[in-house]
């Protein structure tokens, strides 16, 4: 028999392990194709982006396993919560491919777009269920707003860049 803390850890760092995952590929283009975009003067540093996901994949990993935990496992009742839950995983994993391994500008702003929604999608489903794991997704919620505003201001920003 598995040890009980083993579901908490394993949805815990589940997200970061699949971002690091689909982001393989993708960390030499912030010092050189992403460094020769033009980024409003708001724009976070670099160094910034990786602990903020870090604690934000984090977050939302363990709310994942309060969710679970709460609806006995993966129950019927969990179909909707963690299926929302399992989308906005599988946009936040691919968003870095998108922008930074294919330099699809607009379409990783429209990707942002969806999975902000379907954060706030998983927010609310996770709400009746425990509501510190909606809790517990309120900051990235937060950074998606800004991310998704730095996005857009990054597409508009870079006219002359043409996307296949």
């Amino acid at each position: 028999m598995a040890p009980s803390w083993l579901p908490a850890v394993g949805f815990t760092i589940l997200p970061s392990v699949g971002s690091a995952i689909f982001g393989i590929g993708t960390d030499g283009q912030i010092k050189t194709w992403y460094a020769t975009l033009r980024k409003p003067r708001w724009c976070p540093p670099d160094w910034v982006f990786p602990p903020v996901w870090a604690t934000l994949y984090t977050s939302m990993g363990y709310g994942s396993y309060l969710v679970w935990k709460e609806l006995g496992g993966f129950t019927k009742d969990a179909v909707v919560p963690l299926g929302l839950y399992a989308t906005q995983l599988a946009l936040n994993w691919t968003w870095s491919q998108v922008f930074f391994g294919a330099h699809k500008i607009k379409l990783a702003f429209i990707e942002i777009i969806l999975l902000t929604g379907s954060v706030i999608a998983t927010t609310v489903a996770w709400y009746p269920i425990n509501r510190t794991a909606a809790y517990l997704m309120f900051p990235s919620i937060a950074w998606l707003t800004l991310a998704t505003a730095l996005s857009y201001r990054i597409w508009k920003d870079n006219p002359n860049y043409k996307e296949d």
